[in-house]
């Protein structure tokens, strides 16, 4: 007889991959980069449990925008009276890609706590070096 399996968070081995971005659309990086945070591309994936896989992006500063997405603006509020504040898409890369990328796969995660406690395990670099070796990260190919 057959049974469904049921991930248990006591039973999870969370795997470490690393991501070069260069030359990768920022949005089809953060798309694939959420489902493997999220534990998708598993046969065990349980939506309850979180049993997805550290992920480190580096050279997030090599990533592209396509189209006409670097004149798209993204706002946000400060909490202050008249906080109003935004920048295009195509500064932020410029100024700040790692909050670009952090900010594109928090778009494209689950909102609430398991989707807080997923996101923990995104490490992002805009430079080709990462403190993770220990982990000993396998490469990850993210198809463009």
């Amino acid at each position: 007889m057959n049974r469904t399996t049921t991930a248990k968070p006591e039973t999870v081995v969370h795997k470490w991959h690393v991501v070069d971005a260069t030359g990768i659309p920022v949005g089809r990086l953060a798309a694939q980069v959420a489902q493997i945070l999220r534990g998708k591309h598993k046969a065990d994936f349980t939506y309850h449990v979180d049993n997805g896989d550290f992920v480190i992006v580096i050279n997030a500063d090599k990533a592209i925008l396509t189209g006409s997405k670097g004149k798209e603006l993204i706002y946000w509020h400060t909490g202050w009276p008249g906080g109003l504040r935004n920048i295009s898409r195509q500064d932020m890369l410029e100024t700040n890609p790692v909050r670009l990328i952090e900010k594109t796969v928090w778009g494209m995660s689950p909102k609430g706590r398991l989707g807080r406690q997923s996101i923990k395990k995104l490490k992002v670099y805009s430079g080709p070096d990462h403190p993770h070796a220990a982990q000993n990260p396998q490469p990850l190919k993210v198809t463009k």
